[in-house]
C-alpha cells in the first residue's frame, strides 16, 4: 500500500446515487458537498477490513518499513511501497454534508464500519 496515513471521507455509492438523485430532483442547479462528515485513515480501512475477514493485524515500525503482521500467524500481510505513494498527496479529505442535508433531505445511510463490512464481504464473497 501507499500512505497509511491518509485521511479520507470514505463513502457508501447508494448513499452518493440517491443524493444525486435529489439533486436532479430540484427547480434550480446548485452545488452541493456530498461526503459523510467523517474521516478515517487508510491504515484504520485496512486494519478493520483484516478484522472483518477475521483477521487481526498488528502494526509494527514507522514509515516506509512499516508493516501489518496477521497476529495469529505471524505472517507479514501488508507492507508499504512509495510507488503507490500519490506525487500531490492531500493528507485529510473530509466534507460538511450540512447544505445536503438541508436543502435536499440528504444524509449517508452507512457508516464507517458498515462501509468497511459490506465492501470486505462482498469482495470475500467473489
Amino acid at each position: 500500500l501507499g500512505n497509511l496515513n491518509a485521511k479520507r471521507d470514505w463513502g457508501f455509492a447508494p448513499d452518493y446515487v440517491d443524493a444525486m438523485c435529489r439533486m436532479l430532483q430540484q427547480s434550480e442547479p446548485d452545488d452541493y458537498v456530498i461526503a459523510t462528515s467523517e474521516t478515517h485513515s487508510v491504515r484504520e480501512f485496512v486494519t478493520e477490513s483484516f478484522s472483518v475477514a477475521g483477521i487481526y493485524l498488528e502494526w509494527v515500525g514507522n514509515g516506509l518499513e512499516e508493516i501489518a503482521i496477521d497476529t495469529h500467524t505471524g505472517r507479514k500481510l501488508v507492507t508499504i511501497d512509495p510507488w503507490y505513494f500519490r506525487p500531490n498527496e492531500i493528507d485529510l479529505l473530509i466534507g460538511d454534508y450540512s447544505k445536503a442535508s438541508k436543502q435536499l433531505n440528504w444524509r449517508p445511510t452507512m457508516d464507517f464500519s458498515g462501509l468497511v463490512n459490506t465492501m470486505t464481504k462482498a469482495d470475500l464473497a467473489t
